[in-house]
């Protein structure tokens, strides 16, 4: 437990370390333990990088951005930008499949007959249209909906609970957002939602969502609730 401890630390604040390739320090200059075992760290860090598939990874800016720190300078992002970065370069890494299958559905599914595409990229299918009238990004609307993954997979249905939800236009996805106010009340429509319209890099955690994935939607538009 303490060793796979140890380990973790190292390669926590192997990035510290790091710095010494601004100082253009060189093998014959590591004369000191402190300097072997930040080598040492180094070596770590670098293979741990190299097999996550972290290639790209320019070794200089990782020590500009710790010189900056420990020299108490403004840095490029700040630290909840830097995590934040991180956190979507790791999903794209991960779960670049997805967005890759996301984009070539939507390519091909622009095509077909009965599908329109949104300017910003979303696309809906007419299954039955209604004459009311249409929201607004502010109002609360009652809708029954089933959401699909590609691969048919339900991860969320009204019809499956029994009973249409309601929620303010504003407080949803994107996608849902946008397309919602298109739809005349009595409509049905099947929507196809890319991820940056939906979750994105950040699906609720547990749920079978996947970073990156589109979305598809079957929605009814059944009323929008009268604010007064």
């Amino acid at each position: 437990m303490k060793t796979k401890f140890f380990i973790t630390l190292i390669l926590t604040s192997a990035v510290v370390f790091s710095s010494c390739g601004n100082r253009g320090l060189t093998r014959s200059e590591l004369k000191t333990e402190s300097d072997t075992i930040s080598y040492a760290i180094g070596v770590t860090f670098g293979n741990s990088l190299m097999m996550s598939g972290m290639e790209d990874i320019n070794p200089n800016a990782i020590a500009l951005a710790v010189k900056e720190i420990f020299d108490g300078e403004s840095t490029f992002v700040s630290a909840e930008e830097a995590n934040m970065m991180l956190n979507e370069y790791f999903a794209r890494l991960q779960f670049g499949e997805n967005l890759e299958e996301g984009e070539n559905f939507l390519a091909d599914n622009k095509l077909k007959e009965g599908v329109t595409t949104t300017q910003s990229g979303i696309q809906y299918e007419v299954i039955t249209m209604g004459d009311g009238p249409r929201p607004g990004a502010e109002d609360e609307v009652i809708v029954h909906y089933k959401g699909t993954l590609l691969n048919g997979t339900v991860f969320d249905s009204s019809y499956d609970r029994g009973e249409p939800a309601q929620f303010l236009l504003n407080q949803v996805i994107p996608g849902w957002t946008e397309a919602l106010q298109l739809m005349p009340v009595g409509s049905k429509w099947r929507l196809f939602i890319p991820q940056d319209l939906a979750y994105g890099a950040n699906p609720r955690q547990g749920g079978v969502i996947e970073p990156y994935m589109m979305l598809i939607f079957e929605v009814e538009l059944l009323d929008i609730v009268d604010s007064e």
